[in-house]
Formats: structure tokens, sequence, C-alpha cells
């Protein structure tokens, strides 16, 4: 398995470790994952996801592959800011989600899910063929600093006060510091040199408001947040209206544009949705991911995409894909033959609180 530059650091902080996306990634640490969720919603949370890909794009052309590759008007977007966006296959459905960041006029970071970097990467280039354009991947460490402390942390190292939501900057030759994570928190995700990682990492972990956190308290802070992981409630078998994303399109671009993808979701989105994401909160004990879901005639209407147990929301939660005409009627987990009531609700499970 790969390593992180972080990995000495996790394997001395006790961690406990496991593969993720090919990496040997920390789990959780002692503290457990119930509290390290919650000093995360109370305090500030330093994660390690240096398992992403950051690359790179660049030249003339930068701007055109950007508008190619993903749904949105790039040439639109302001200098040092961010986007949700995704890239799409030719039927429309989601290749990977993204966050693309506007470094300059003719030059854009894009920042991959680690299980998705292989495929994405080759989708990049092969679209980059035929614009004048660069594409690079950035040897980085990277790190989440989540939690409503975290500006007041970040801020003894880099002034990130004036930063809103999505804002980003290139503080230092190399680095890379974007107001932005996947909690629901405010935060910033953080890239620096390889080499100058453990330093600064040991830096962060000597504030007393920081704690390292894991993998299992990430994904039970982004369920509550109400926020999508790739390869369970996204894919390549899934439009970006089904998974209630279309909102990171521009109205214009829903009817046609020069984006892969951009006919078949013109026709999809034309057609009418048959199913949908929603969230959902089970009675009793949390509902995993791959749960059937049926209605009260015991009939098919969906799957449970992610589920877990809310640490904040001190309940189990749930985010599904269902049929569209079964959507407002009773919803059941079907659990080894017996139906567990699941009642629909609005997401994030618990409120974001991005600094506007």
């Amino acid at each position: 398995m790969k390593t992180t530059p972080f990995h000495a650091l996790h394997i001395a902080a006790n961690a406990k470790m496991g593969e993720f996306a090919g990496y040997d990634m920390p789990l959780f640490y002692s503290l457990g994952v119930m509290k390290e969720h919650l000093h995360t919603r109370d305090h500030a949370g330093l994660f390690d996801i240096s398992h992403m890909d950051h690359v790179e794009i660049s030249g003339a052309d930068a701007t055109k592959l950007i508008s190619h590759l993903c749904p949105y008007h790039a040439a639109d977007q302001a200098l040092g800011t961010a986007r949700y966006t995704y890239m799409l296959n030719s039927d429309a459905g989601i290749i990977d989600d993204l966050i693309v960041t506007r470094l300059d006029y003719d030059r854009f970071l894009i920042v991959a899910n680690a299980g998705c970097a292989d495929k994405d990467v080759a989708h990049i280039k092969q679209a980059a063929k035929a614009f004048e354009a660069s594409v690079k991947i950035l040897p980085r460490a990277f790190l989440a600093l989540q939690g409503p402390k975290a500006e007041g942390v970040l801020s003894l190292h880099f002034d990130v006060s004036g930063m809103a939501f999505l804002d980003a900057l290139e503080p230092a030759v190399g680095w890379f510091v974007s107001r932005s994570g996947y909690t629901g928190e405010d935060g910033f995700e953080i890239a620096m040199p390889p080499d100058q990682a453990v330093e600064f990492a040991e830096k962060l972990l000597s504030d007393e408001r920081v704690e390292w956190i894991g993998l299992g308290a990430r994904d039970s802070l982004r369920l509550e947040a109400g926020l999508p992981l790739y390869g369970q409630d996204l894919s390549e078998d899934i439009a970006p209206h089904e998974a209630g994303l279309i909102w990171a399109v521009p109205k214009d671009l829903r009817e046609g544009g020069s984006f892969i993808g951009a006919a078949s979701l013109a026709t999809k989105i034309s057609a009418g949705r048959k199913r949908m994401r929603i969230g959902l909160l089970p009675e009793g004990r949390p509902v995993r991911g791959g749960v059937e879901l049926k209605n009260e005639a015991g009939d098919l209407i969906g799957q449970v995409t992610s589920g877990g147990f809310g640490p904040s929301l001190n309940g189990p939660m749930a985010l599904a894909l269902v049929d569209v005409a079964a959507a407002d009627n009773e919803i059941f987990a079907d659990i080894r033959g017996k139906l567990i009531p699941m009642t629909r609700t609005k997401t994030p499970f618990v409120p974001h609180n991005y600094k506007r």
C-alpha cells in the first residue's frame, strides 16, 4: 500500500490504520470516532487527505478545457475562487465530483477523489489532446483543518481571516489554501510540498484546539452534512439531476453545451428523473449502504447509498436513491426480511457552518 507524508505521525499517534483507495490511512485515533467527530464540531479537527490528487491545468486553452470537462462556464469563474462541479461521461453519468479552483486566467487546479484518480487523470489527458493546454500532476501533501476554531488556528500561520467559503490562495511557492472541506463545518484545505509537511502538521498539532481525525469520523461528519461520497452516492450510472446536484450546472447549460455529456444531460432533464437522492431517518438502529428499500407492499423502490450514526444528530441517518413515484410514500428498509420504517427528511441532517 502507498503511504502519505504523515504516515509516521499517524503511527506515533496510535492510529488504527486501514486500506483506503490504495493507501494505508488512519481510521481513528485514541479518542475514538465519536469523540473525534464531536471535537471537529466544537473545536478543530486535522485530517490527512494526501491521498487526493492535485491536477494543474494550464495554457492558452485551459479555460476552454475546463468548460469542456465540466458543465459550467469556466471563463466566468473569478480568480482565487473554488467551485464544486463534476465530470460527466457521454451518457451524463458522473465520472467524479470535483473542486476546481481558478488560480490565474490560464491556470486551474482540480482536486479529485482518491478512488477515481487514475480514471480522472486518463479522462482529463484524453480530452486535453484537442486543446492547447498542459496537464500536470502536482506532488503534494494535503491536510484539512475543520471546525469552528480552524480559522483561529490557521491564522497563526497564514492570513486567512478575509477568506470566505470557497475562496482560495497560494500563500507561498508550492502551497495552496482553500476555505473548503468535507464536514459541513467552516475550515480549510491546505496543500504543501511533501518535504515541508511533517513540520507544518506538528505546528498545527501543538495547538491544544487541534486533534488528528480519522476516516471514520470524516464519514460521519460528511454524512451529517448531507455530502455525497463517490462510489456510494455517486457513480457513472447516476446523473446529476438524480443525485440532487443539478444546482451546480448553470441553467443555460441544462439545455445543451460544449461539455462532455451535454446532449445526454439535456435529454434526461427533459424526460424527467425517475429516481432521486433523498435523506432518511431510520427507526432504531443505523441502516448501512446497500440495503434495499421497499414500499408498504414489499415492492423494491430503491436502495440506501450511505448510512450510519450521527453523533451530533444523536441518531441514525441515511442517504438513498429511490423511485420518484415512491419518494413521498412510506419507505421501509429490508433488514434480513424485516421492514424497518424510514422517515424522509431534508438534508443536511446537521446545518452547515460555512463562512459566507
